[in-house]
């Protein structure tokens, strides 16, 4: 008797709980989530500006052989002064001349007999970077030449930093009008209205007109050197993201 009142009250507590178990359950389907999500649109733009070169940067190197290194040294000195006195009275003035490289190295030649190699000299380098206008390139590389620089290593035309800023900004204008262009055309065709910049980053840089480049220089007499200085065309691209709502 106990035992069956033990199992009719265990099957009800059963029916109990199964009954919680099976209650409705509440779902919602919330459309809207899909319908605030904000709309964006990527897109890149790339703009240029050209113009011509108003810096033109000679690069020159004084040389010098000798038995030692002391005697190779000391005899660049004296030609490097020389030539930055020269380009002085020539107008360069002395911020623009800056070194671009300096050694002192052993001269080494091969022995017949032994094959081995023997230090025979030194010889000392110290090369300059000068900075001028397109126009005076010619003069500033005979003036080096005709006072003691032995090589000519490149002149190369190019950008004063403030014009390069300029021509950067102006360059970047041109690139997010081009890539807002493209965006208001998708959105247009999407039944959309561009409403702002979510994200944007860009790159780009520069071209140098170009470049001369020689080895040697001769002061023998020749006629005074010119160069024609050509365009240089600043870069910029950009990578866009637009928001965009109906």
């Amino acid at each position: 008797m106990n035992r069956r009142l033990g199992i009719g009250t265990i099957a009800i507590v059963t029916l109990v709980l199964l009954a919680g178990c099976t209650a409705p359950l509440q779902t919602t389907n919330d459309d809207s989530a899909f319908g605030d999500a904000q709309r964006t649109i990527s897109t890149s733009g790339n703009g240029e500006v050209s113009t011509e070169a108003d810096r033109a940067v000679v690069t020159v190197a004084v040389t010098a052989r000798a038995d030692s290194a002391e005697a190779a040294r000391s005899a660049v000195a004296a030609n490097a002064t020389e030539m930055r006195d020269a380009l002085r009275e020539a107008g360069v003035d002395d911020d623009a001349v800056t070194t671009a490289a300096y050694r002192v190295r052993p001269i080494s030649e091969p022995v017949p007999e032994s094959g081995e190699r023997e230090i025979t000299g030194y010889e000392a380098v110290h090369a300059y970077r000068i900075e001028t206008t397109p126009d005076a390139a010619g003069t500033v590389v005979d003036t080096a030449v005709g006072n003691g620089a032995t090589e000519v290593h490149g002149v190369s035309f190019t950008l004063s930093d403030e014009t390069r800023a300029e021509l950067r900004e102006e360059a970047l204008d041109r690139a997010m009008s081009s890539a807002r262009a493209d965006a208001e055309a998708i959105a247009s065709a999407a039944g959309l209205t561009v409403t702002g910049v979510q994200s944007a980053s860009t790159s780009g840089g520069y071209a140098p007109a170009y470049e001369v480049r020689e080895t040697a220089a001769d002061s023998g007499g020749s006629a005074p050197t010119q160069f024609e200085g050509g365009s240089v065309t600043v870069t910029a691209n950009v990578d866009v993201t637009f928001t965009a709502a109906e």
